[in-house]
């Protein structure tokens, strides 16, 4: 291992939120994946929570951008802008620059893997490497991905969920769809808009998925109701009703169903050697999406796999993507690639 100190940095690049990790500190920064720019100036305005808060809330001249979608960069320059920022805020004042892995979704491009190393040396890093999203994730669960034996991760993003089998240091056989916990948000507003006439916001959609959101219709009356506040689209005036868990079911429905799908898929791909290991040893969910209620459950019933969550979800791909800080070197030989 090349010893760069405490100046090697882990990225968890999501298209919701943004983790950094030190070496030799862990998990410094946790932060949304957000811009606010002034387009009058070009000049950006905040990074990060303060820029999540003015979604919705920005007068014509301030605009609050997420530059990560579906797992990939939208906006290389915004991208660049934040990054830079995060690095910043997560290593201070250094004379040399940093060394930097980022993680990527498995089924990216040569041109978004290129993209994002681009956009990373434009932040301010000394060079940059890229890691499977499903490995880091892999890594932070605890699985043995070294091991001659087959794990199975499903990490559950905000653009993207990744799933994967991995087994001695490579993933074997992978799957990457556009469903995750941004599509989750899309349909709850669709929904509520056309059966209650009531139009909501992001942020509110995102409140809704993680207070009362469940994977099963059948599971989803245990979680009650919640009064949630939008404009309503008859009258023009803002309006307070209430919803229920099993409406944000049904609403989601086609997401879970989507995400069981690509488990199921990637099963079917697998050699019988790993299947028999990820039977025995089960599935690990990863991400913020591995955080609704029963998601677990629908899957272990859809794919008759025992299903777990990990430890700290939303903090695997992180941790796993500063693991591979301590093999820098072995990047370094093999390029960008």
């Amino acid at each position: 291992m090349l010893n760069f100190g405490s100046k090697n940095i882990g990225i968890d690049l999501g298209t919701a939120n943004t983790n950094v990790f030190v070496e030799g500190k862990g998990i410094v920064l946790r932060e949304p994946s957000v811009v606010a720019k002034d387009i009058n100036t070009g000049e950006i305005v905040t990074v990060g929570e303060e820029a999540r808060n003015m979604i919705g809330r920005t007068p014509g001249s301030i605009i609050a951008i997420r530059p990560m979608k579906n797992g990939v960069i939208a906006d290389f320059n915004i991208t660049a802008e934040m990054m830079k920022y995060y690095i910043k805020k997560a290593v201070g004042k250094r004379t040399s620059k940093p060394y930097v892995v980022v993680c990527v979704p498995s089924s990216v491009t040569e041109v978004e893997k290129r993209a994002v190393i681009d956009a990373t040396r434009l932040s301010g890093a000394k060079d940059a490497y890229i890691i499977e999203e499903p490995f880091a994730a892999a890594i932070g669960a605890g699985l043995p991905v070294m091991d001659p034996t087959g794990s199975m991760v499903v990490d559950i993003g905000g653009g993207t969920t990744d799933v994967a089998t991995i087994s001695l240091g490579g993933i074997v056989s992978s799957r990457t769809i556009r469903l995750a916990g941004d599509r989750m948000d899309e349909v709850i507003i669709h929904y509520i808009r056309k059966k209650y006439n009531l139009l909501i916001g992001e942020r509110t959609a995102e409140q809704i998925k993680m207070e009362i959101g469940c994977a099963s219709v059948e599971k989803a009356v245990e979680y009650g109701t919640m009064d949630i506040r939008g404009r309503d689209l008859l009258t023009g005036l803002p309006q307070t009703i209430e919803i229920s868990a099993v409406d944000v079911a049904e609403a989601i429905q086609e997401v879970v169903e989507g995400i069981v799908i690509a488990v199921r898929e990637t099963l079917e791909e697998t050699s019988p050697e790993i299947s028999a290991d990820v039977i025995d040893h089960g599935i690990v969910l990863t991400g913020g999406g591995a955080l609704l209620k029963n998601i677990s459950d629908v899957i272990a019933e859809e794919t008759d796999v025992p299903v777990f969550v990990a430890n700290e979800p939303l903090d695997c791909v992180a941790i796993g993507t500063g693991d591979a800080l301590k093999h820098i070197d072995v990047y370094q030989k093999r390029g960008n690639k």
